[in-house]
């Protein structure tokens, strides 16, 4: 049975590990994070290992593949090293992913329609601010570049509350060993859809709407993030909104992804793209879904 190592041990594993079981895909965990890792032997070893209790020597061996690359990227290079497996999604394609401006930017180019979108690179002064803002209309949304899960994200009404969402970023990159200090300033699209379509090697194979309840929407609430208490909801895409997935996932050249879709009365953009997607229920997705993701699984391992 072919072994894929998954360095999540929240909903995602769960749920797969018995639908890829039933596709002879064993699913284990290797823990890439708050932990300690051993790197090396020291001096005069000849096998790396030592005898210190930081890691299991066998916990990283008899994987044949891994699902996706760790999200700490430092962890995730001995991690890597320590496993010697290909990735289904490798580093490259979590950093491209995690890039929220450099996703846009390749998407636009290709010609996909996306919000309008500008980079701020901190530190800068106030009138560059003013000057980037320049053209849209509030509110707009302020999101760090490179958060995940809606962290950080906020709307600004006018000129003095957008800088003063920027005047907390500041204090915050004011820390030097801050990482990405860019953020964006983005149009608001008000009453918007949120859908997180699954591309699963080019094709779609299902998607979620992402919804907050009606006392969540009346108290003001806007961010449909299902870990701020939305709820997913299985939905049938329309063949626009599929192939603006497809598209998309293309564009970027990436395996295994969650594209996050945002669809008004009279638009349809990608907002945001994940290539460490959380798995929903499989009553959520295409019948497909896990037979398309263990194939992708095979041909990244050369089991086909």
């Amino acid at each position: 049975m072919l072994r894929l190592a998954m360095t999540t041990n929240a909903e995602t594993f769960e749920r797969v590990r018995g639908p890829l079981a039933d596709r002879g895909i064993e699913v284990g965990h290797v823990r890439a994070k708050e932990r300690a890792l051993r790197v090396s032997g020291g001096e005069g070893s000849t096998d790396g290992e030592t005898s210190d209790a930081a890691a299991d020597p066998d916990e990283f061996d008899g994987f044949d593949v891994g699902l996706v690359y760790p999200t700490r990227l430092m962890e995730g290079a001995v991690v890597d090293e320590r496993l010697g497996v290909p990735w289904v999604n490798g580093r490259d394609a979590v950093v491209a992913s995690r890039n929220k401006a450099g996703v846009l930017a390749t998407l636009s180019a290709a010609g996909l329609p996306t919000p309008r979108t500008t980079l701020v690179s901190n530190p800068v002064d106030e009138s560059v601010v003013v000057d980037a803002v320049e053209g849209f209309s509030y509110p707009v949304v302020v999101k760090p570049n490179s958060a995940t899960r809606g962290v950080g994200v906020a709307t600004a009404t006018d000129l003095d509350s957008l800088l003063g969402v920027v005047d907390y970023l500041n204090l915050i990159h004011d820390y030097r060993a801050t990482g990405d200090k860019s953020f964006l300033i983005q149009e608001f699209l008000p009453d918007a859809r949120d859908y997180r379509a699954m591309v699963v090697d080019g094709e779609y194979t299902g998607a979620v709407e992402r919804e907050l309840d009606d006392d969540a929407l009346a108290a003001g609430r806007w961010k449909h993030n299902v870990h701020r208490g939305a709820t997913a909801r299985g939905v049938e895409l329309d063949p626009p909104a599929r192939g603006l997935a497809e598209r998309a996932a293309g564009a970027l050249g990436i395996d295994y992804l969650g594209v996050d879709l945002l669809a008004t009365d009279d638009r349809l953009v990608v907002n945001e793209t994940n290539a460490r997607p959380t798995v929903d229920a499989a009553t959520k997705y295409e019948d497909a879904f896990y037979d398309r993701l263990a194939a992708l699984i095979r041909r990244t391992a050369n089991r086909e």
